[in-house]
């Protein structure tokens, strides 16, 4: 491969156009075009080094500030501009950071001389949290605790009304399977399990850190346990907006038939994605939900459609929470939601709509974001954070 890095008579751009909407620290990547070599490239605006990563597959990621609609902003991609960073923290860790520790993965992000903890990974089960749950619900591939900028927890595991609820987990519930019906849900029921499998990769970086794991559903309704689905996950946790109310992390599932044979997904009120509140939230009016359309009462948001929900109550004398963006490549997006009427509990539930299946040599892929947040949660900063996901700012690279 040809290398430009550092050629005189070469000129790298970057150009970021925001499109329809406005932008502030928003996260964007840039594919670089064949010939160009990575190694040794800096990021430069007006002369000066901006925080930039390098992925494996050769993209770019960089943070722009603020960028007004309609307007663009270019960058130079150079081998001559040196890294500097601030004393402290910084010199010994990446920015974002996602560190094994057992059978978990925890994510940190550096702040200035603090090193604040974002979240975990369980990836194999770990000990239960009481003597007194069944072995049979031993769970791993979940995210939790998940924790805002200031700390405070969010997310509940092994809540004792739904011990099979954790944080943010990925289980069907109704399911026909080669005549039999899998529960792959209500694990207490052991009709099937959702079982991590490996940890293909994590990764660190100055913008965003994150991993790729692969997990199976299995169907223990035969006598014999049998994988249904293989899952990859792939998380992603952001720097952008960290050092403020809230952070972002994306989760991408991507499932495919284990055998010759579909799983089909009967029309059914939840299944899919799950996310568990705080066990402070439990109760009727304890956990306050928003959504894009503007819904409050959680009895009209259940089973409605919507690009974003936001889910919150108060922990340790103040207000957080934790919203879901639905991409919209998603299939029947804006999907419909289950809203449980008195306990924490969201569901992005696709099957709502109707019958659905997952077939052999298909990809049923499933993206969203989530932004965790102090304080209420803000409904045109929300709406800035979907339009950043659903229509991300254009970048082109340019040779020159």
């Amino acid at each position: 491969m040809q290398s430009l890095a550092g050629a005189a008579d070469h000129r790298i751009e970057v150009t970021v156009a925001a499109g329809n909407f406005d932008r502030s620290d928003t996260i964007v990547t840039a594919q670089l075009p064949p010939g160009v070599n990575e190694g040794g490239l800096k990021l430069k605006l007006d002369g000066k080094v901006v925080s930039s990563q390098w992925g494996d597959d050769r993209k770019l990621a960089l943070a722009i500030g603020r960028l007004a609609k309609n307007t663009s902003i270019t960058y130079e991609l150079t081998s001559n501009a040196p890294i500097t960073r601030a004393r402290g923290t910084a010199d010994r860790f990446p920015r974002m950071q996602a560190t094994r520790a057992g059978t978990k993965l925890q994510f940190t992000m550096a702040d200035d001389s603090k090193l604040r903890r974002l979240m975990s990974y369980h990836a194999e089960p770990g000990e239960f949290p009481r003597a007194d749950i069944k072995p049979v619900f031993k769970r791993g591939a979940y995210l939790h605790p998940i924790m805002t900028p200031s700390g405070k927890v969010v997310t509940d595991d092994f809540p004792a009304n739904h011990i099979h609820h954790h944080g943010v987990w990925w289980a069907w519930t109704h399911t026909e399977f080669d005549g039999r019906q899998p529960d792959f849900w209500n694990m207490g029921d052991g009709k099937g399990l959702v079982e991590f499998e490996a940890l293909d990769r994590e990764w660190n970086g100055d913008l965003h850190a994150g991993f790729r794991a692969r997990h199976r559903f299995v169907d223990t309704t035969s006598g014999k346990p049998l994988t249904v689905l293989n899952e990859t996950w792939q998380v992603t946790a952001y720097a952008a907006g960290a050092a403020s109310r809230y952070w972002i992390f994306d989760l991408v599932s991507e499932q495919q038939c284990a055998t010759g044979k579909e799983l089909k997904l009967p029309t059914y009120r939840y299944g899919g994605v799950g996310v568990r509140g705080n066990w402070a939230w439990n109760g009727i009016g304890k956990a306050l939900f928003l959504t894009s359309e503007g819904e409050t009462d959680r009895d009209k948001g259940n089973l409605s459609r919507a690009r974003w929900c936001d889910m919150g109550g108060d922990v340790d004398g103040g207000r957080v929470g934790i919203a879901i963006l639905c991409h919209p490549e998603n299939f029947r997006a804006p999907q419909p939601m289950r809203l449980h009427p008195t306990e924490p509990f969201f569901n992005y539930a696709p099957q709502q709509a109707g019958d659905m299946a997952i077939k052999p040599g298909e990809r049923y892929v499933a993206k969203y974001r989530f932004v965790v947040h102090d304080g209420p949660p803000d409904q045109a900063e929300l709406d800035r954070l979907w339009n950043d996901y659903a229509h991300p700012p254009v970048v082109t690279v340019s040779v020159k």
